[in-house]
């Protein structure tokens, strides 16, 4: 099994090595215990059928692969969207690091996060200590302009006082006195990244509006983007569609430098971000607009009891989706849509009509946060596609209504159904029962890929196996384009892959589609 240097394999090609398919297979048969290769087969086959899929959607004590996370994951995205803001996790290094891997993997950056490290003795006596070390230590050492404090099942289990330890440690000297130090409890053992994404922003805005007075700014708009896996290339668009409508903005947590930094030289622990002095001024805003709002729902609440207008949206994408957006945004700022947007406009519908005769009939299983299936279902509708399966395991009864309501404002909705709650292990029941061609989601649905043999458009966080998808949009018009074009992309390659076989299939192996 040794090998010179310049001869090392990919791990791809070196476990398909004789001496590593023997070893594999003497394992299994020797540690493994293994079923007969018929009983694996037979339970294969049974949890194929109908039969098994009834049980499979009646489970209520089991969650297998959700297509979710826990709230402090957005919590520490939310915080990773304001000027020079370091996240502060109050609970275990095991638990910061996963929060951390999970965005480095998916934006191919570095997440820069601290935790208070409570260990088993914290567990018993409570994390006071660790708050008062540890936000000493991330102020020292990692010059921020904010701490954004949240917290992990542990504090939350044993009960600590995020705002107590905070005081108690601005008074033993941890950080100055007028330091900002905004917080958000945010237990992983309920709710998900959507609710801790909405607790830290809504922190964020109670630590600098609470007590202050408005002086409103009628045309002036805040825009809170939600948790997105691809806010590098969706903030960018969108700011460039404001910015060509002359209109007056500020994004609330715009993480789209922070996780895009360049290659020069130069590390930037923090890069662009929302800053401090805007979130100050954003008080005055007259109007909040959310653009995911199954993500921000006591955010805009907090909006409205400071007296401001709000508006939410789901995830602006499409022609539809992106029409009400831009339409009320002019409405709320006085300015009209530029020539330019309506032109991109028209070249999205005419992209989705030259490619009307592949999109047609096509059956679409969906999968991700609410607001991002409800934006992938009403374009898929737009293209003539018909969403067969929406599942959200964090969707909640107002969502299902919501979809069901789309759903049925168009024929190619009429025999869609929605699965707010389940998991990704009834989506397999799913796909085998009610066969689709087409999946979208995220990396995860690439074991549903496999096993039914469905093919998957990554276009939603996470997305480890890709690179580089969230560097361009998915929202507004040329998102759309981009959307269109990925779906195209996957069903020629499909067809391509069907039809490749020498004088068998190949007549159909066409140059021009």
């Amino acid at each position: 099994m040794t090998r010179p240097a310049e001869k090392i394999l990919d791990h791809a090609a070196l476990f398909r090595e004789p001496e590593y398919r023997k070893m594999l297979g003497e394992k299994k048969i020797n540690f493994e215990s293994p079923h007969l290769d018929k009983v694996a087969s037979d339970q294969r086959d049974f949890t194929k059928t109908w039969k098994y899929r009834d049980k499979n959607l009646a489970r209520e004590a089991l969650v297998v692969n959700p297509a979710k996370a826990c709230q402090p994951l957005g919590a520490v995205f939310a915080a990773a969207g304001f000027e020079r803001t370091m996240s502060f996790v109050h609970g275990s290094q095991g638990c910061a690091a996963y929060y951390r891997s999970h965005l480095s993997r998916h934006f191919k950056e570095p997440s820069s996060l601290v935790s208070s490290s409570m260990t088993e003795d914290a567990a018993v006596f409570g994390g006071l200590k660790n708050m008062v070390d540890g936000l000493a230590n991330a102020y020292k050492l990692y010059d921020p302009k904010m701490i954004a404090v949240s917290t992990s099942c542990m504090a939350e289990v044993i009960g600590d006082d995020l705002h107590g330890f905070i005081e108690n440690a601005r008074n033993e000297g941890s950080v100055p006195a007028d330091f900002d130090v905004p917080y958000a409890h945010t237990p992983a053992f309920v709710g998900s990244h959507v609710d801790g994404y909405d607790s830290m922003v809504k922190g964020v805005l109670e630590h600098f509006w609470a007590g202050k007075e408005r002086s409103e700014n009628p045309y002036s708009i805040n825009i809170i983007p939600g948790f997105d896996g691809f806010c590098v290339g969706n903030i960018r668009e969108l700011k460039r569609m404001l910015t060509l409508m002359d209109v007056s903005y500020a994004f609330i947590s715009d993480a789209s430098d922070q996780f895009d930094t360049p290659s020069d030289g130069e590390f930037r622990m923090y890069d662009g971000g929302t800053k401090l002095d805007d979130v100050k001024a954003a008080l005055n805003s007259g109007t909040t607009v959310s653009l995911q709002h199954y993500n921000t729902r006591r955010t805009l609440e907090y909006c409205k009891e400071v007296g401001q207008e709000t508006a939410s949206f789901h995830y602006p994408l499409g022609v539809q989706g992106t029409d009400e957006f831009l339409m009320k945004i002019s409405e709320i700022s006085g300015k009209t849509i530029s020539e330019t947007i309506r032109l991109e406009r028209g070249r999205l519908i005419d992209a989705m009509a030259d490619s009307q005769s592949w999109l047609h009939g096509k059956k679409y299983a969906i999968y991700g946060d609410p607001d991002f299936v409800y934006a992938i279902a009403r374009f898929i509708m737009e293209t003539g596609g018909e969403p067969t399966h929406c599942l959200a395991t964090n969707g909640t009864l107002a969502w299902e209504s919501e979809m069901k309501e789309l759903l049925a404002s168009s024929p190619f909705g009429e025999d869609a159904q929605v699965w707010a709650g389940k998991d990704l292990w009834a989506m397999r029941s799913l796909l085998f029962t009610e066969p689709v061609d087409l999946l979208i989601g995220n990396s995860y649905g690439k074991y549903l890929e496999r096993d039914a043999e469905t093919p998957l458009i990554r276009l939603t966080f996470p997305i480890f196996d890709r690179h580089h998808h969230h560097r361009f949009p998915l929202m507004g018009y040329v998102g759309g384009l981009r959307v269109l074009t990925a779906i195209l992309d996957k069903i020629f390659d499909k067809l391509d892959h069907e039809t490749m076989k020498l004088g068998a299939t190949d007549f159909s192996y066409d140059l021009t589609r």
